[in-house]
């Protein structure tokens, strides 16, 4: 059975969702890092809420949509990010500069890249959300 990237399936989940119009979806297998990567999301407004269930086999998420989201996807392999250097990631996996944001995992835990440019630090490229 070949390994699953729960991130990379959290994203595509999400982003099929959408694009079929329907309001919430079950994401399942889950992980501490899909957790703060949907929390980063819900405090950025793009989905409306999210739960956990533990259901003894990975557990599921199940996500409240917005409607705000026109694509979404996990970056692989995750790039490493220096704080100066966010304009040129923005300029390859955001359709404007005002518009989207890059998810980063820090030190800090994951917040978006207008975050860890505010706080000044760097951080791996995870994903991005527009």
């Amino acid at each position: 059975m070949p390994a699953i990237n729960v991130l990379a399936n959290v994203f595509t989940t999400i982003d099929n969702t959408e694009s079929r119009r329907k309001s919430e979806c079950i994401i399942m297998p889950t992980s501490k890092l899909s957790g703060e990567v949907l929390s980063t999301l819900k405090k950025d407004g793009y989905i409306e809420d999210f739960e956990y269930f533990d259901d003894k086999r990975g557990g599921k998420f199940k996500v409240k949509l917005l409607a705000k989201i026109s694509k979404c996807g996990s970056i692989s392999p995750r790039f490493k990010v220096k704080k100066n250097e966010y304009a040129r990631w923005e300029q390859q996996y955001l359709p404007s500069y005002s518009r989207g944001m890059l998810l980063v995992t820090t030190n800090e835990g994951v917040m978006s890249h207008h975050d860890a440019l505010n706080k000044g630090i760097g951080g791996l490229l995870i994903g991005y959300v527009y």
